[in-house]
């Protein structure tokens, strides 16, 4: 990973991003097609632009985009990587949320799907017609011309990451975003594709663009392995999602402690991309509950990682992932054209949003804790005591999952700075469902 243009810590140490499904978000029709055509442009980005704002008041400053190049139907199908989906627009809209962004101060993330193609791609096509065409060598075809699938999925086409043909394309598709604005990479599937594949492609990428971020997508496995063997930057800790939502869910903070100390070692190697949210899951409110949002988040700004908020969870928006076509619509809505005014939202949905905003000032204020250890203080399956640390500074996060108040110990904390809970003298007490974060005093 490259130093920023000051020559300092890389710019990756004090991002929290905003996570987008551009295609949902705007309304853009995913499966049937026929309201806007195959071709015709509509210009659906801007939709993005108009809440940049509101990334800003949250306390993030990047927006983490899912696929937003031309493909069949939702977005990991690519057909072209280089063209910008006509569903969303054209390139002087992308240039457009670039700058807007930048302006800003917030970095974009764009998503790659380089695992696979849709099977509309030109190039896969060509190769079907003429297994001798040049464009055969981006796939691994059978002696019948029948290409691998990803996943039993047969729309779409796993590319050959043996083939110098692939490594090139990748190169050029990486490069080409990069010039145009775009901050970094998240590698879609990237857990499906050799680390040998990587390890050619990204140091390539970054002789030409040494402050990109890479960022992959690995849900299982030895992630500081893989981190070290393909020169990624960073990889989804779905161990922290997954302790998170269920420990709450199942009243079982065991779970979490465990996450925790996963994560810790992880740190050796590098900053792993954290998050109670995204795309391809229920939403953290459907997991556990609207009134344990505000526990989860609260693990998540105060342990170790660069965060990220899948768009609509600071409203407390529930909706479950279904195994079936179309499973992940309701996961992935269209928002409104403006962020809705904090007076007009109900109760529910402005408490999540305020604490949404206090955790994440407090992220911000402590960008230490980006690389901190955390350590389980105290571990019962209803309440939980974590103490984060690095040097001189510490908080305190404690959580209570019971309906009756709990008392646990204080850890040093010194002073409440979110949440809300009674500190006493070595011990502080939570009411029932409750939460805090507290400073901790160092001792020598």
């Amino acid at each position: 990973m490259g130093d920023d243009t000051n020559g300092g810590e890389h710019w990756s140490a004090s991002a929290m991003w905003w996570h987008v499904y551009p295609l949902g978000f705007t309304g853009a029709p995913i499966r049937d097609r026929a309201e806007s055509g195959d071709s015709a442009v509509v210009h659906r980005l801007p939709h993005i632009e108009a809440w940049l704002d509101h990334v800003i008041e949250l306390g993030l400053n990047g927006i983490a985009l899912g696929p937003v190049f031309a493909s069949s139907t939702h977005g990991y199908d690519t057909i072209d990587h280089l063209a910008l989906d006509p569903r969303l627009g054209d390139d002087a809209d992308f240039g457009r949320l670039i700058t807007a962004a930048h302006e800003r101060g917030i970095r974009v993330l764009l998503d790659g799907v380089f695992n696979h193609v849709g099977s509309e791609h030109p190039a896969f096509l060509a190769a079907q017609a003429d297994p001798s065409a040049p464009e055969a060598a981006l796939f691994r075809l059978g002696e019948g011309g029948e290409a691998e699938v990803f996943e039993g999925h047969g729309g779409l086409v796993e590319l050959d990451h043996d083939s110098p043909a692939v490594e090139q394309l990748v190169v050029d598709v990486m490069g080409h975003w990069l010039a145009r604005g775009a901050d970094g990479w998240r590698l879609d599937a990237a857990y499906a594709v050799p680390s040998a594949f990587w390890a050619k492609v990204l140091p390539r990428v970054r002789e030409q663009h040494p402050d990109a971020w890479f960022l992959g997508e690995v849900i299982h496995g030895d992630y500081a392995e893989i981190v070290r063997e393909s020169t990624m930057d960073a990889v989804t800790q779905y161990e922290l999602w997954q302790g998170i939502w269920h420990s709450i869910a199942e009243r079982n903070l065991f779970e979490l402690e465990h996450a925790i100390g996963r994560g810790n070692e992880l740190l050796r190697d590098f900053v792993p991309y954290t998050f109670v949210g995204n795309h391809d899951v229920t939403r953290i409110a459907s997991a556990v509950g609207t009134d344990f949002v505000p526990h989860a988040l609260a693990v998540l700004c105060t342990v170790a990682g660069t965060p990220a908020i899948f768009a609509g969870d600071e409203f407390g928006w529930q909706a479950l992932k279904e195994e079936r076509e179309g499973g992940d619509d309701a996961i992935r809505p269209e928002f409104p054209a403006d962020p809705p005014a904090p007076d007009t939202l109900d109760p529910s949905a402005r408490h999540v949003l305020d604490v949404h905003r206090e955790l994440l000032a407090l992220r911000r204020r402590n960008p230490w804790l980006t690389r901190a250890h955390t350590d389980a203080v105290h571990v019962a399956n209803g309440a939980l005591v974590l103490r984060t640390a690095i040097g001189d500074a510490g908080l305190v996060t404690a959580l209570n999952l019971d309906d009756e108040p709990v008392t646990v110990p204080a850890a040093d904390a010194s002073a409440v700075v979110a949440g809300a809970c009674e500190l006493g003298d070595g011990e502080l007490t939570l009411p029932p469902r409750g939460w805090a974060v507290l400073e901790v005093v160092l001792h020598d």
